[in-house]
Formats: structure tokens, C-alpha cells, sequence
């Protein structure tokens, strides 16, 4: 888990819930709008993926890449899950 894996998650937990958004757009929001990351858009498609491996988005739409917050990802959040349990064997 890094600086983009907490940015994604706390911008989809901010959102309605349920809300199902794309890479470009969390990038562009985070990046453009807020100011919050200084990474490329790949980068955070990139994170988006890794966090989708762990179970804290889904993929909604494997045509169009929209992703949603898992309510693993809620728990992560709300500090109920330890990052070091979300490891994964390649990392």
C-alpha cells in the first residue's frame, strides 16, 4: 500500500455509494482537481489494479474499466484492516 493506493480509496469512499468510475477520471480528479497525487494517469490505473487484487475495489465493467470501493476497502479505511495483511505474494 503507498500514497496512491490511500488517495484512490479515500476518493471513492467520498463518493455516493456504489459510485463505478474509471481510471481517467479518479486521475484527473485526484491529479488536476484536487491536487492530491503528483503520478501519471498509468500510475493510478496501475493502483487501481493492485487494489482490485486485494479485494478493496472491483472491476464492475471489465469492457469499459469502471471500478467501485469494496467494503473491504471501507474497512481498510476506517483502520478495521492492517496494510501488512494486504500484501501480496509478489510484493
Amino acid at each position: 500500500m503507498n500514497e496512491v493506493d490511500d488517495a484512490v480509496l479515500e476518493f471513492f469512499a467520498a463518493q455516493d455509494e456504489g459510485v463505478a468510475l474509471p481510471p481517467t477520471v479518479v486521475w484527473y480528479n485526484l491529479h488536476e482537481r484536487l491536487e492530491a497525487i503528483d503520478k501519471s494517469r498509468d500510475t493510478v490505473a496501475r493502483r487501481m489494479r493492485k487494489l482490485t487484487d486485494r479485494t478493496l475495489l472491483s472491476k464492475v465493467s471489465e469492457e469499459r474499466g469502471y471500478y467501485q470501493i469494496t467494503q473491504k476497502g471501507c474497512d481498510y479505511l476506517a483502520g478495521n484492516l492492517d496494510a501488512d495483511d494486504l500484501r501480496l505474494d509478489d510484493e
